[in-house]
């Protein structure tokens, strides 16, 4: 599934469409525009020229000059592709532009969402910009265990299942210990090594490029030390970490 640095690559991806007048919409899937009809988002889109593009997590949206904002999200599989040579048959949203160009989202698994003026209220800050009295607060509250808490997209916004593994692996935390034992020196290095995996991620091509999440695995041993990792269900997914390192 994307995460934040696949995101940022995609709203990165974006930018190449801004200051471009949309002259045609492809809004005729239904379940990835819902909750709009076909042809609701073409009426509001068409005659407008895209400003700018942002991110917040894994959400991104792209600002008109004058208009709504168009909400875009990834689901599991989707992509972001700008003036593809060939359509394709999972390009689920299309804008056309007045110079012949044109923005898809491309996703086989029809999860992706395109949406006008997003809310997201319900998400956390973005976990590559959050200050550090703030990660302190979001994170370091309450009684979970720390991987679940930066799974949660209410607290700090774009982390994974792969991400958070790195993070504490990097952070040489367990994925078990409860926010409430963490002290504001672990909490001060968490947040440290989630701008430094973020950094990583985006640079090298997405979460799945992470040292220790090649090690992931049933068989997997710690590329720092070549302890044998464990493995457990830890906020509802799949989690690995090393018990040496990560005590």
């Amino acid at each position: 599934m994307p995460e934040l640095p696949e995101a940022e690559r995609a709203r990165r991806t974006l930018e190449s469409a801004l200051g471009r007048r949309i002259v045609d919409v492809d809004d005729r899937d239904s379940y990835v525009c819902r909750p709009h009809p076909p042809g609701e988002i073409a009426t509001a889109l068409t005659g407008h020229t895209l400003a700018t593009a942002h991110r917040r997590g894994k959400f991104m949206w792209l600002e008109t000059e004058d208009g709504p904002a168009l909400g875009l999200h990834l689901g599991m599989a989707g992509r972001i592709v700008v003036d593809p040579e060939d359509s394709s048959r999972w390009d689920r949203f299309t804008l056309g532009f007045d110079d012949g160009g044109r923005l898809v989202l491309r996703d086989k698994r029809r999860l992706g969402r395109a949406v006008l003026n997003p809310d997201f209220s319900h998400v956390g800050p973005d976990a590559a910009e959050v200050g550090r009295v703030e990660f302190r607060r979001r994170i370091g509250a309450g009684r979970a265990p720390i991987k679940a808490r930066l799974l949660d997209q209410r607290a700090i916004s774009g982390i994974g299942n792969l991400l958070a593994d790195q993070i504490l692996w990097q952070a040489r935390v367990s994925p078990k210990r409860l926010t409430g034992d963490l002290s504001m020196s672990d909490l001060d290095r968490l947040r440290r090594e989630v701008r430094a995996a973020v950094r990583s991620a985006i640079r090298k091509g997405g979460a799945h490029t992470g040292r220790f999440i090649a090690a992931r695995g049933r068989d997997g041993r710690c590329p720092r030390d070549g302890h044998r990792l464990d493995r457990d269900r830890i906020g509802g997914r799949t989690t690995y970490w090393c018990p040496a390192c990560q005590p």
